[in-house]
Formats: C-alpha cells, sequence, structure tokens
C-alpha cells in the first residue's frame, strides 16, 4: 500500500518500519548513546593528546609565536602549525566524529562510474619541422599557388612552373614551365584522385595534366576573359573563379566542358570551396562578398541564382573553409581591412560569430580530428594562429615567415600543414597531430579520368 494512504491508526513503529530499508541503505539509525546532551563533552570524540599538549604547553607556544620578530620564522612557525594541525582552538568535543562510510557502498558507486581519465594536452611545436626555398613565389593575395593532393605530393606553382614535392620521399621534380606568353601560373588544385591537377593560367587558360605521365590531358578554353584565379574540384566538375568576376563549371568527361556558370561578382573571385557534400559552393571575391550557390539551383540555360549574398565582410574574401564535423558550417576570412573570421549557417545564411584577429586573413583550414582552425595571416606577425572552437581562443601562435603567409594546404593524414609566404619560403608544420594508426588503404576513385579517351 501507497504510504500516502496509510492509515492514521497505525503506530509510529510501524511506519518507521515501512521506511527501514531505505534509510538503513544510506543513513544508519542513531543509537540511544549518540543521542547526548549538547552541553556535555563526548570523551570517545576527543584528542586527549592535543588537549594535553593546549593546557600544558599551548600557552607557552603562542608566547613564542608573539616574540618571533622574525617574519620568516613567524611565516615558518605558522605553516609548522598547519602541517601539525595544531591551530586548533577547541579541547572540548560535543559531537561525535563523522561515520566511517560503508566501504560497501563505496566500491559499488565506483564500480557503475569509474573516474572519467582526463585528456591529456596535446603538444604543439612551435617551430616548422622543414623548410624549403620557394624562389620566384609570385607575391599576391588573390592566387592559389600551393595544394597537397591525396596521394601525399606536394604542388606549388613558382612564376611560370609548376613544381611537385614527393612527401613520401623527398623528392622533387617539374612538371610544366609555360610560355611566358600565357603565364605565369596563377592557380593549381589537384583531383580528387591525387592524379591529375589543374593547373590555371595568367592568360584565362586552363590546363590539364597527368602528374603520373607527366602529360597535358586537355585544355579547357573559352569560359573566362582574364585570368584564372581560383579552382575548387567536385568529383568529375572542375569550377574555376576567374578575374572576369565569372564562376564557371567545367565538366571534364566531354567536349562541351562548360555546364553551368554563376554570375554574381563584379571583381576578381579569388576564393572557392566544395562543402563535402557537393552540393553547395562558397566563392569570395576581391568585391567583399561571398556567395554559397546550390546545385540545386543551377540551370545550364542561363546564370545561376546564388543561395546566399553575404555582404558582412569589409575587405576581399579569400580564405574559405567548410567544417568537417558540421556540413552546414562555413569559415570565411577577410582582407587586410576586415581582418575578421566569420562563421556562416549556409542552410539559413545566418552569421554565428565574427571574430577580429587583428590582421589580414590569407588562408583556413580546419582540422580532421579536433574541433580547431588553423589561420595564416599577414602583417604585422605574418603567423598562423591555432584555434579552439567555438570558443575561438588561440591555442597557439606559430612564427617564422617574415611576410604575409598567402597560402595553406593540409596534408591527406590531416596532420601537418605546409606554408607558403611572400618571403619565398615553404614551411612544414606538425600542429594538427600524429597520424592515426595506418589502415588499409581503400581502392582510389578512377574519376575523374576513367576513360583517357574520353577528354579531347
Amino acid at each position: 500500500m501507497d504510504a500516502g494512504s496509510a492509515n492514521s491508526s497505525s503506530t509510529n513503529s510501524d511506519l518507521h518500519h515501512s521506511r527501514s530499508p531505505l534509510r538503513e541503505r544510506l543513513l544508519p539509525r542513531r543509537s540511544s548513546r549518540e543521542n547526548m546532551d549538547r552541553f556535555i563533552p563526548n570523551r570517545s570524540a576527543m584528542d586527549f593528546d592535543y588537549a594535553h599538549y593546549m593546557v600544558m604547553s599551548g600557552k607557552t607556544a603562542k608566547e613564542n609565536l608573539a616574540a618571533a620578530k622574525s617574519p620568516a620564522k613567524e611565516a615558518y612557525v605558522k605553516k609548522l602549525a598547519e602541517a601539525l594541525n595544531m591551530n586548533r582552538t577547541r579541547i572540548l568535543a560535543f559531537k561525535n566524529k563523522p561515520p566511517t562510510p560503508s566501504e560497501s557502498i563505496s566500491q559499488d558507486l565506483g564500480s557503475d562510474q569509474p573516474p572519467k581519465a582526463s585528456k591529456p594536452r596535446r603538444y604543439i611545436p612551435q617551430t616548422s619541422e622543414r623548410t624549403l626555398d620557394a624562389p620566384d613565389l609570385v607575391d599576391d593575395y588573390y592566387l592559389n599557388l600551393l595544394d597537397w593532393g591525396s596521394s601525399n605530393v606536394l604542388s606549388i606553382a613558382l612564376g611560370s612552373t609548376v613544381y611537385l614535392w614527393d612527401a613520401s620521399n623527398g623528392s622533387t621534380s617539374e612538371l610544366v614551365t609555360v610560355d611566358d606568353e600565357i603565364g605565369p601560373v596563377t592557380s593549381i588544385s589537384w583531383a580528387p584522385d591525387g592524379r591529375h591537377i589543374a593547373v590555371g593560367l595568367n592568360n584565362s587558360e586552363v590546363q590539364l595534366w597527368d602528374s603520373a605521365a607527366n602529360r597535358l590531358l586537355r585544355t579547357l578554353k573559352g569560359g573566362h576573359r582574364l585570368r584564372v584565379g581560383s579552382l575548387a574540384w567536385n568529383n568529375h566538375v572542375l569550377t574555376t573563379g576567374g578575374m572576369d568576376g565569372r564562376i564557371i563549371n567545367n565538366d571534364v568527361r566531354v567536349r562541351s566542358h562548360i555546364v553551368e556558370t554563376y554570375r554574381g561578382h563584379t571583381q576578381e573571385v579569388c576564393g572557392l570551396k566544395w562543402s563535402a557534400s557537393g552540393q553547395q559552393l562558397a566563392s569570395g571575391g576581391n568585391d567583399n562578398i561571398l556567395h554559397i550557390w546550390d546545385r540545386s539551383l543551377s540551370s545550364s540555360n542561363a546564370p545561376s541564382q546564388w543561395l546566399h549574398r553575404l555582404e558582412e565582410h569589409t575587405a576581399a574574401v579569400k580564405a574559405l573553409a567548410w567544417c568537417p564535423f558540421q556540413g552546414n558550417l562555413l569559415a570565411s576570412g577577410g582582407g587586410g581591412g576586415d581582418r575578421c573570421i566569420k562563421f556562416w549557417n549556409t542552410h539559413t545564411g545566418a552569421c554565428l560569430n565574427s571574430v577580429d584577429t587583428g590582421s589580414q586573413v590569407c588562408s583556413l583550414l580546419w582540422s580532421k580530428k579536433e574541433r580547431e582552425l588553423l589561420s595564416s595571416h599577414g602583417f604585422t606577425q605574418n603567423q598562423l594562429t591555432l584555434w579552439k572552437y567555438p570558443s575561438m581562443v588561440k591555442m597557439a601562435e606559430l612564427t617564422g615567415h617574415t611576410s604575409r603567409v598567402l597560402f595553406m594546404a593540409q596534408s591527406p593524414d590531416g596532420c601537418t600543414v605546409a606554408s607558403a609566404a611572400g618571403d619565398e619560403t615553404l614551411r612544414f608544420w606538425n600542429v594538427f597531430g600524429v597520424p592515426d594508426v595506418a589502415k588499409a588503404a581503400p581502392k582510389s576513385n578512377p574519376e575523374p579520368f576513367a576513360n583517357a579517351n574520353r577528354i579531347r
């Protein structure tokens, strides 16, 4: 029967007996000996050794403490008294000592909820692991001259030449040197397969190369009128952004490669990034505008309309990075007149946060393992800054470059970051931890060049 419906004639002993299991488990019943008068000392709870000391020697100790003229000696005596628990004032005890906790209960609770081990703080080296020379690197904020492919080969454009650096063995090779009439190289981007690479040129053309065979596969023409400074792959579609403000989707498998055109920027397109799902494209321009484009709204018959037009930046928007753990979260960075990193919900177009970094934001990279964001900057410190997301607390600042850090690229394992700056150096940083245990590599996707004969 429920306790609330018990008959009023029930005795107190019956009521006490109905609740005893719970009370006996957590609150042991007090014996009659414990219900003592509060004015009568309890001998079992008294420390007779300490009481004897206080009665016989306590006065002398206090006088010696008062007579100590040296501040150091006085502090020493106080510390000694605290360590030996000699700074108590009561001699008589009127309450019992707290009961010893039941060992069985503590063990049961401990076995159900073991203490959680705290995660050790990751060590972040403050200096670069390796530094390579990068002569003739074009010091132009609006270009994109560095990329790291899925085959662990880094590509960098130095003037009119594209070089490949194999991170597995440190070897360097030259892919192509273009003629002065069409150069210099203004952008490079690896295809998802890690073998083929797109090279944007100053004359508005884009070349597609097979890095393994060192062979030019085709040249994309007719889409732009001015240089192509930004590139982004979405499977077999190569998106190009030009100084003419146009954004073009090129299907590299077919002869008529232009399949979609996005018009919204009035000045050079300097940043392009596809989301991981391949449904949304972020574009930043020298007109201080950030656009979000959705493929579901695209049409091959007419210039596509943007999904969101975001005008909060006050300088060129080049640095773009999609969050790996939240598909609709985009980070963008503004140039020298803006200096801000902004975070966007690309479904709604809302700005979630804005952080003033104090200097030009040149590039952004998310960690693939932790909720961290790395940014590269220009004047005055020319540093790389590691931020904790979403608090945006600075975790580390990596210095070494003597000019603005224009470009960054992330290794396939997500641990190492390469940075290239106007000081004509290429530096490697172990900023995102150590690689995971190697797993069997999945079969590479043959796209977008599954059949070379289809490319014309």
